[in-house]
């Protein structure tokens, strides 16, 4: 566990996709080092995905973990589609809290399908969650920074958003739609102190690789097996765990960062490289 130094206290923080997985990490991550948090996830099945989905028992999870760090936490079940229902839960929640600092745009979903087995439900199922959702994130929550004067936003996106990754093409065209999307609001939202930045890991060991996504990997990849080798990492790792991506969020989200805008920060392992 990484020493805790206090770099995030008195921030406010919106972690999405947080009850389980990399956005728990997040959450408990920014809670460690002293900020409260708004944490929302679906709480449901994920449309498509071949994966298990997350619960409000897991929800709860995360919230009680960060209560028992002593800080502030007010939580939400919405899927991040729904803009209005979105809108409704952070402001509601901000009205507690009395602020919002920070925004990590961490929800998303990946169906790993070869190209001509994706079908037009996946892909829109995949774009609408992880270009329209991440949109919906930033558009209800920066309001709020403006308002309290500067902030960070941190959109996740990939490996797979900086070099391409087979057999995902629907989530290939989202990670980089929102690679180009952190760029555009760090260009308008600057002039508010806001800064935003896109995070770029290679393969986490999260539930995403729960259920049958193994499986649905394997398989496209035995159909075409020179392309399996764009998923070995350059570092001698299988994968990260969600708490080192975690770290990448922090310095992010802290006033170490606080020249750091418009930038794509790849904790990748060299996958991106390789």
């Amino acid at each position: 566990m990484s020493e805790t130094t206090g770099r995030v206290a008195g921030k406010v923080a919106l972690v999405t996709g947080a009850a389980r997985g990399q956005g728990r990490a997040d959450a408990i991550r920014l809670a460690r080092e002293g900020a409260d948090l708004i944490v929302v996830d679906v709480c449901a099945p994920l449309p498509s995905v071949p994966y298990d989905s997350a619960t409000p028992e897991d929800l709860a999870e995360t919230v009680k973990q960060i209560e028992t760090l002593d800080r502030r936490v007010v939580s939400g079940i919405v899927d991040i589609r729904d803009l209005g229902r979105l809108r409704t839960i952070v402001d509601d929640a901000v009205a507690q809290l009395g602020r919002l600092d920070v925004v990590v745009a961490n929800a998303g979903i990946c169906v790993p399908k070869p190209w001509d087995q994706t079908t037009p439900q996946i892909y829109e199922d995949t774009i609408s969650t992880n270009v329209t959702g991440t949109w919906n994130t930033v558009m209800v929550a920066a309001p709020h920074l403006v308002q309290a004067g500067g902030g960070s936003v941190i959109i996740i996106s990939s490996a797979a958003g900086l070099k391409v990754q087979p057999f995902m093409v629907p989530y290939t065209t989202s990670k980089f739609a929102v690679r180009g999307m952190a760029k555009a609001f760090a260009a308008e939202l600057g002039q508010h102190g806001i800064r935003v930045n896109s995070v770029h890991p290679t393969g986490v060991n999260t539930p995403m690789g729960s259920g049958r996504m193994q499986e649905e990997i394997g398989a496209a990849i035995a159909g075409y097996d020179r392309l399996g080798a764009m998923f070995i990492n350059m570092l001698p790792v299988e994968g990260t765990e969600p708490e080192d991506i975690a770290d990448t969020v922090l310095f992010l989200a802290s006033d170490e960062s606080k020249y750091i805008t418009a930038h794509e920060i790849a904790p990748d392992a060299g996958v991106t490289e390789f």
